[in-house]
């Protein structure tokens, strides 16, 4: 972490919650930032750790807030090959691989997304994380939305926030899942490994809400389509191992360890034991045109390998049924 900042709270801000304190004391964090470092144990409130973002404050309380970092994002424009779905003068749509981490960060200085961005649109350069309003994992592919100006960056972020934009993916996972419905579970920084995000007890986390239906069945996998109310970090695959059904191949939250498949076929097991990357991709997008007003929509077609794989399971599933 960086700096510590000491805060008395004001008799203005007597009775009010912790986060919307620390919005109106420090003005350069959004109140979605702040509430992270409440979530991660960053806040104390008279020497008491709080976690609790709507924890009620009280006049001449003292607060420690430890701020992180500042993100050194230096991005130089980088010739790398960009995907577009479509763009115009306000908003690009690209179609992300796996393997290309969005922005950089720790370890990952260049070869990014937002290097790619910079270089085929140099009026990014004025924008804020280059016009990048939300993120894919690395091993995540898929559609993205990326701002090309000022107002469409500002519409975009506050559409976002207000679950605006529908984001829609599909995915392979473990197991059989014999309906759909809705994971409404918080998540935070996992408390035992900083490097994982996890569901957290009640009064912690940020609110995470994951809906979804089953598309296809297998005999030990299930595809699924899932639509995101909320964007946290990690949140499908950590709401999907929460419900004891991680991403096929997903080597952080459970799917790495490859199940043995009884008849399956040569072809089928070097597939699943080659894949080494979560079975999860981005398949739609939708939102109002920050400037036009415009109804946007947008489909990608699942990539190659997950493609295949999942045609060499439904070959098995016709072959042996259920398992």
């Amino acid at each position: 972490m960086g700096a510590e900042i000491t805060l008395q709270v004001s008799d203005e801000f007597h009775g009010k919650r912790l986060d919307a304190v620390l919005g109106g004391m420090i003005a350069d964090y959004s109140r979605s930032a702040l509430r992270t470092l409440i979530d991660e144990g960053q806040v104390s409130v008279d020497g008491t750790v709080q976690t609790k973002a709507s924890f009620k404050v009280s006049a001449g309380q003292t607060l420690l807030v430890k701020m992180p970092e500042p993100e050194d994002l230096d991005a130089k424009p980088q010739d790398l090959p960009l995907d577009i779905v479509y763009h115009d003068d306000d908003v690009l749509v690209i179609n992300k691989p796996i393997d290309f981490v969005v922005h950089p960060g720790a370890g990952v200085k260049d070869g990014t997304v937002m290097n790619a961005v910079l270089y085929h649109f140099p009026q990014t350069s004025t924008l804020a994380r280059a016009g990048i309003v939300h993120r894919l994992d690395k091993d995540t592919s898929g559609l993205m939305v990326i701002a090309l100006s000022q107002v469409a960056q500002h519409k975009l972020i506050k559409a976002i926030s207000k679950h605006l934009v529908v984001r829609e993916y599909e995915a392979i996972v473990d197991g059989e899942l014999t309906a759909g419905g809705t994971i409404d579970a918080p998540i935070g920084r996992d408390l035992n490994n900083r490097t994982r995000m996890a569901v957290m007890p009640e009064g912690m986390g940020r609110e995470a809400v994951t809906h979804y239906r089953v598309m296809e069945h297998f005999r030990a996998h299930t595809r699924i389509k899932l639509r995101l109310e909320t964007g946290r970090t990690h949140q499908i695959r950590v709401h999907m191992a929460y419900l004891h059904h991680p991403l096929l191949g997903d080597q952080q939250y459970g799917g790495r360890r490859i199940k043995h498949i009884a008849g399956a076929s040569e072809q089928l097991d070097t597939a699943l034991n080659n894949y080494r990357h979560q079975a999860l991709h981005a398949s739609h997008i939708e939102f109002e045109h920050p400037v036009s007003g415009e109804h946007m929509a947008f489909d990608a077609p699942l990539p190659a390998k997950m493609q295949h794989l999942i045609e060499l399971l439904r070959a098995d599933y016709a072959e042996h049924g259920a398992y």
